[in-house]
């Protein structure tokens, strides 16, 4: 399966460090804007010598696309290759609170009769959030909780000090779409979470800066017609990203293998 891969900032990087010597997988293209090419290069160059770097994704040649660049990449790329036909994988979920994106995905899919596929990233169950909604959600919250520093150039900084934080603060509280629009780096959970469950509008969340925590620590909270759960996850930030949980990476990862191996959960 050739791919081609769009972004190459920590993200794209750790997903080509992992699946570099994966059998079945080739990463023919690296798909970056003309400033960020030669640093491309050098990454492509020591872990995907056979990739082109290039500022479009090729037209030809290209089994699967793979975006890790955000909510541009998302418009400039991905829905033109959806409609040629060209699944993709897409790990910038929380780009999807933007106003109409998600329905134009799936029509730019339908267009070219193919696939869109949204990966659950930093949280769990999500197989199970999705199931629930069939047999009716009443309602989920989700609360995710960071280092102060996790939040360093985000509205989070506006009227505090996050370098001074001694106790626990509330910086955001509202909505999921809210919450992706105000914090896209660090809100993908959310926009996964309502995506999956009641909507980005029924949704409610809670973001905190908390001094006494190491770790991005995500809560998820439903209940409806199913019963009710309660999830809590603890995940190691990416070393090279500390906005990014690690697990988002090996969650593109299981996306990308899962189209190759013969037997997936």
């Amino acid at each position: 399966m050739r791919i081609a891969l769009i972004g190459c900032g920590a993200i794209g990087t750790a997903l080509l460090e992992l699946v570099q010597h994966d059998a079945g997988l080739e990463t023919a293209a690296i798909v970056v804007p003309d400033d960020a090419a030669a640093a491309a290069r050098a990454v492509a160059q020591r872990l995907a010598p056979q990739a082109q770097v290039a500022a479009t994704v090729p037209e030809q040649g290209i089994d699967l696309v793979v975006e890790a660049a955000g909510h541009a990449a998302i418009e400039q790329h991905v829905l033109p290759t959806l409609r040629r036909g060209v699944p993709a994988i897409v790990a910038s979920v929380g780009a999807l609170s933007a106003a109409g994106l998600p329905d134009r995905l799936e029509a730019a899919a339908r267009e070219g009769r193919t696939q869109v596929q949204l990966i659950a990233g930093a949280i769990g169950a999500i197989d199970a959030l999705a199931a629930a909604r069939i047999g009716g959600l009443a309602a989920v919250r989700y609360i995710g909780r960071k280092p102060p520093h996790a939040w360093k150039g985000t509205p989070a900084e506006h009227g505090r000090d996050l370098d001074t934080l001694r106790l626990e603060t509330v910086i955001f509280e509202g909505s999921a779409r809210e919450a992706a629009a105000l914090y896209p780096k660090n809100a993908n959970v959310a926009a996964t979470v309502s995506l999956a469950g009641l909507g980005l509008d029924r949704t409610t969340v809670r973001l905190i800066a908390d001094p006494t925590v190491t770790e991005n620590v995500h809560r998820v909270e439903a209940e409806g017609a199913f019963g009710r759960f309660e999830l809590t996850m603890r995940n190691r930030p990416l070393a090279a990203n500390p906005k990014t949980s690690a697990l988002t990476v090996y969650s593109a990862v299981r996306a990308l293998r899962g189209r190759i191996q013969p037997l997936i959960i």
